[in-house]
């Protein structure tokens, strides 16, 4: 990549970066499902789910930092992609909203095993520290998010790599992992909330159909937005990269 090349993704992402974190948010709503809004038994049934791949991906993360230490930094640059664009909501439906994931990006690095546990780590401290989220949904916000999302994101990747059109196939991933999330959170408040007349169906229309105003077009900035720091990781950590090739190989 040319010095101006360089300089031109460089200023890009610092601009869709800026107007991300500063673009007006309402502070009140909560980052996808909130606190205490899904009943007790979905609420279980969720954590029980999810669980288990949350240990995979914990001895995945163990194994990774233990044979490549040097990786540690690339999986801090992931897991704090993840946690500041997930951070930035646009309120959607009631008890919850939409907002781009970050988790395509450590998925196309690590794999979907490893973002699980970063993605679960950003929804706690996001529930703790932000009170986005919350502790009793966690589960249902990891599967969605953390779990759902990424193997999504990656599946993605694989396929359209295959054409030798890197850039698309990151683009695709992230744009695909935000997208999927979000279908997932509709169909989990839809089987927890099922309309009156036309049950599971028609509430899964309603909440994705209220989703997909906010999420299209926040899909397509997230995809944007990783497209820039993949490049900017190609120029400037390349070693790194070269690295979680050979591992994956």
């Amino acid at each position: 990549m040319t010095r101006s090349k360089r300089f031109w993704s460089l200023g890009v992402m610092i601009a869709l970066s800026a107007y991300l974190v500063l673009a007006p948010v309402q502070p009140a709503q909560a980052m996808h499902i909130m606190e205490g809004f899904l009943p007790v038994g979905w609420a279980v049934f969720w954590w029980v789910v999810s669980l288990p791949f949350f240990v995979w991906g914990l001895r995945s993360l163990t194994r990774i930092t233990r044979e490549n230490p040097e990786l540690k930094l690339l999986l801090a640059l992931a897991g704090a992609f993840s946690f500041v664009l997930s951070a930035l909501k646009i309120p959607s439906v009631t008890g919850s909203c939409s907002h781009p994931t970050g988790t395509g990006l450590g998925a196309v690095l690590f794999g979907p095993q490893v973002i699980t546990v970063l993605g679960s780590l950003v929804l706690i401290f996001q529930a703790v520290l932000l009170a986005h989220g919350g502790l009793t949904t966690l589960g249902a916000n990891i599967f969605s998010m953390a779990i759902v999302g990424p193997w999504v994101a990656f599946g993605a990747y694989r396929f359209l790599l295959a054409s030798g059109r890197e850039r698309l196939a990151v683009f695709c991933a992230a744009a695909l992992g935000n997208l999927i999330t979000y279908v997932v959170t509709s169909i989990q408040l839809a089987l927890a909330f099922p309309a009156a007349s036309g049950g599971f169906v028609a509430a899964f229309a309603k909440f994705a159909g209220i989703f997909a105003l906010t999420q299209f077009p926040l899909a397509i900035s997230e995809g944007l937005l990783t497209v820039l720091v993949w490049n900017w990781l190609q120029s400037y950590a390349n070693s790194e990269l070269q690295t979680l090739k050979a591992l994956k190989a």
